[in-house]
C-alpha cells in the first residue's frame, strides 16, 4: 500500500487525511497536539512536529510515496519547494500568495509532480474549465464562490474554516480578472453586486484573487472572473478595518511594544469566526462558461451547492478536501504524471482524468449540476 503523509492537521487536513486513509497508509503531521489527538482517536497515525523546520521536514517525508501539503498560505511556497528539492511528488491546497510558477524548473529538474491550489476555487473551477477550453472556444469564465455559516450572527455573518489569516489575505490582497484579455487590478472587496442563489437566497459577490494561475495558462480567454460571495453587508464591516489599518503587516508602536496591526485583528477576528460546536454550514459556487463548441454558441453552468453531512463534516472541508484528494489518487496511482508545477486546470484537461474527479466527489454527495 502507497504511503501518504499529509502536512497540516486543521479543518480541511483533516479531512483529507481521513478519505485518503480509505485507500493508502496515511500519516497526518501537525504542530497543534489538540488536533493531532482527533485523529489518533480516528485510527491515523499522527507525528507531532514544526513543519517550518525545513531540516526536519525533509527527513519526514522520506519514507512517503506523496505529500499533500494544508498549511497556512504564509508556508505554502516554502513548503513546496522543500518537497520539490527532497524529490516528492505533491498536491497542495494551501495556496500561497507567490507565484507557483517561479518553482517550475526546479520541479522539472528533479522530475517531480506538484499540482497547486487543488481546492474548490482554486481548483475545481480551474479543473472544469481545464476540460471544456480543450473542447470549445471560450469567450467568458465567471466563477462565483463562497462558504458561509448557515445561521448568520452579527456582526460578520462569517465563519472561518482556513487559517484566519489566509482569510484576510483574501479582503486585502489586490483583485485580478481579464477583460478583453487585458489583465485588470482593482483591490479586493471592490465592485460588489447582489447575486440570487435558489435554497440560499440573496448574497453579495466582491473582486477577489481567484483566477491565479488561469491568468498564465488561460491566455486564449478573453474574460475571465472570480468572485467572492458573503451575505450582504458584511464587506463594509471589512473595507472600514480594512481603510483604518487594522490589516496591516507595517508594524506600529503601542506603549513601547511594535505590533503588526494585522496580527492583533487575526488574534481578535479568529474567536468571532470561528465554527461552535455542531453549527453548520455551507458552500455555494456558480461557473458559467460560455464560447463556440462545435460552430455552435453554447454556456455551460455548473451549479453547487453543499452543506455540512451528517457525519458533521464541515462543507468547505469537504469540497475543498474532496477534490485535493481525488487529484491525490491520481498522482499517487501515477495516473496523472505530468511533471512540473501543474495548476489544476491541468488536470481537467484529460477526459478520463475530468470524470474521474467528478465521478470521486459525486460518490462523496459533493455534487455538481450542470445546465447547458
Amino acid at each position: 500500500m502507497k504511503k501518504i503523509i499529509v502536512l497540516g492537521a486543521g479543518l480541511v487536513g483533516k479531512a483529507i487525511a481521513l478519505d485518503l486513509a480509505t485507500s493508502f497508509d496515511v500519516t497526518s503531521v501537525d504542530l497543534n497536539e489538540e488536533a493531532l489527538h482527533d485523529l489518533q482517536a480516528q485510527g491515523i497515525k499522527t507525528q507531532r512536529i514544526d513543519l517550518s523546520d525545513r531540516a526536519l521536514l525533509t527527513q519526514v517525508i522520506k519514507p512517503f510515496d506523496l505529500v499533500v501539503g494544508a498549511v497556512p498560505g504564509a508556508m505554502g511556497f516554502q513548503t513546496a519547494k522543500t518537497i520539490i528539492e527532497a524529490g516528492k511528488n505533491m498536491v497542495d491546497i494551501s495556496f500561497f500568495p507567490e507565484d507557483p510558477f517561479l518553482l517550475d524548473d526546479l520541479a522539472k529538474k528533479n522530475n517531480v509532480t506538484i499540482v497547486t491550489d487543488c481546492g474548490v476555487a482554486p481548483g475545481m473551477g480551474n479543473i472544469i474549465l481545464g476540460y471544456h477550453n480543450q473542447r470549445m472556444e471560450i469567450t467568458d469564465y465567471e466563477c462565483l464562490v463562497g462558504g458561509l455559516p448557515v445561521v448568520r450572527e452579527w456582526p460578520y455573518e462569517y465563519k472561518a474554516v482556513f487559517s484566519p489569516m489566509d482569510v484576510i489575505e483574501e479582503y486585502i490582497r489586490p483583485a485580478r480578472y481579464v477583460q478583453n484579455k487585458t489583465v485588470v487590478i482593482k483591490e479586493a472587496l471592490s465592485d460588489p453586486e447582489l447575486v440570487h442563489f435558489d435554497e440560499v437566497g440573496t448574497l453579495e459577490s466582491w473582486n477577489s484573487d481567484g483566477l491565479r494561475s488561469l491568468i498564465k495558462t488561460m491566455p486564449n480567454i478573453p474574460n475571465m472572473i472570480e468572485k467572492t460571495l458573503r451575505y450582504p453587508g458584511c464587506i463594509e464591516y471589512l473595507r472600514v478595518l480594512r481603510e483604518t489599518g487594522f490589516f496591516s503587516y507595517a508594524e506600529v508602536e503601542v506603549k513601547g511594544v511594535k505590533v503588526r496591526p494585522i496580527d492583533v485583528t487575526a488574534k481578535l477576528l479568529f474567536p468571532k469566526w470561528k465554527l461552535k460546536p455542531g453549527e453548520e454550514e455551507f458552500t455555494v459556487m456558480r461557473i458559467r462558461i460560455s464560447g463556440n463548441e462545435n460552430g455552435r454558441a453554447k454556456t455551460y453552468q455548473y451549479n453547487l451547492l453543499d452543506r455540512t453531512d451528517k457525519t458533521g463534516t464541515l462543507s468547505m472541508a469537504r469540497t475543498t478536501g474532496y477534490t485535493c484528494t481525488a487529484a491525490a489518487h491520481l498522482v499517487a496511482n501515477n495516473t496523472f504524471n505530468r511533471k512540473g508545477i501543474c495548476p489544476p486546470e491541468y488536470l481537467g484537461e484529460a477526459e478520463e482524468h475530468f470524470h474521474f474527479i467528478v465521478k470521486y466527489l459525486k460518490d462523496r454527495n459533493v455534487q455538481y449540476r450542470v445546465n447547458v
